[in-house]
């Protein structure tokens, strides 16, 4: 089979396109025959940081495709089955940068007849990781669905990145009233098509001004990319028993908070990697984000704030380029191109 493999670490260079043998399910465990395969920023951060194993590390979490064999003890009835796949290269050395990919069972989903291959290689991380965000606070809930946040505010930094636009689609879903930052015009398109009910572009606005005059109490929730930056702007608008929650350390590894005043709204500080959260808490957000895709809640395109930006098999390493050049939007790999 063709695959995206590396040998040691360094710029996407080390990639390099080779044929490996196709891979055979062992017991509980199938074999899935990749269409599309979704690029994170952790894919080019282990690319750069984590050192192969000896016979190399093909990268990619997430992808999409249909399960051709199964291995002991998995019911063969998913054969055939159009499956969307979560973290198929945390610490196992085959990805989803190939034409197959073996991983455990309990790693795929079934996509169901509808969804299109590209939003199931769209799903993993960023959903999983934005579904986390929104369900880490006491007063928040801990399932999403409609209804799930009805009452509830939430501010998402960032909305037209990847788990921005994820963390605005599902709290639309679930009810909640979304407001989100963008640094122009155009991203501020791109959250509303998402379904924010309040964008502010905060390169020409009062962030703080504003979300007080929307919701003069706070917010409840906040899905957070940058902290060092945005740390100030989120002491001045969290509600009592608000939560902040942090997945990514754009802008600097460091933040400042202010005590007294978080101690006095009981406010939360989460930080948050999905690869390591709590088993039940992923369990859940699987089956949230899957019953959110087979609802028809989330998508992907333009048309949903999320234009996708596909580079064939060989090119993978332009696509871990575009994604660590900031690329609006989702990277994926066609795999069959």
């Amino acid at each position: 089979m063709r695959a995206i493999s590396y040998t040691q670490t360094g710029g996407p260079d080390v990639l390099q396109l080779v044929d490996r043998p196709t891979p055979d399910p062992g017991p509980g465990e199938v074999r899935v025959r990749l269409a599309f395969s979704g690029v994170n920023p952790t894919d080019w951060r282990s690319r750069t940081g984590t050192e192969p194993g000896p016979d190399g590390q093909v990268p990619g979490q997430d992808g999409a495709g249909t399960i051709e064999a199964v291995g002991q003890g998995v019911d063969p009835v998913l054969v055939a089955e159009r499956v969307w796949i979560w973290e198929a290269a945390w610490q196992r050395p085959l990805g989803t940068a190939a034409e197959y990919t073996v991983v455990p069972a309990r790693q795929t989903v079934l996509l169901g007849a509808d969804a299109s291959f590209e939003l199931g290689a769209a799903l993993g991380i960023p959903f999983l990781t934005a579904h986390r965000c929104l369900t880490v606070g006491e007063l928040l809930p801990d399932r999403l669905g409609p209804g799930a946040l009805q009452g509830h505010t939430v501010l998402v930094h960032g909305g037209a990145g990847a788990v921005g636009n994820a963390a605005v689609q599902l709290a639309r879903w679930a009810d909640a009233t979304v407001i989100t930052t963008v640094s122009s015009p155009e991203k501020a398109q791109l959250a509303a098509a998402a379904g924010a009910d309040h964008v502010l572009d905060y390169r020409r606005q009062d962030v703080v001004a504003e979300i007080r005059r929307i919701t003069p109490r706070g917010v409840d929730a906040i899905v957070e990319v940058n902290p060092a930056q945005n740390a100030a702007i989120d002491v001045e608008v969290t509600a009592p028993h608000a939560s902040v929650a942090v997945y990514a350390t754009n802008g600097g590894d460091e933040v400042t908070i202010p005590v007294r005043p978080q101690m006095v709204s009981n406010a939360r500080w989460q930080f948050v990697l999905v690869y390591t959260e709590p088993a039940r808490a992923k369990e859940i957000a699987v089956a949230d984000v899957n019953a959110a895709a087979l609802d028809g809640a989330v998508r992907v395109g333009p048309e949903a704030g999320l234009p996708l930006h596909v580079f064939p098999l060989e090119r993978t390493a332009d696509a871990h380029r575009a994604v660590e050049g900031g690329a609006v939007g989702k990277v994926l790999i066609d795999v069959t191109a």
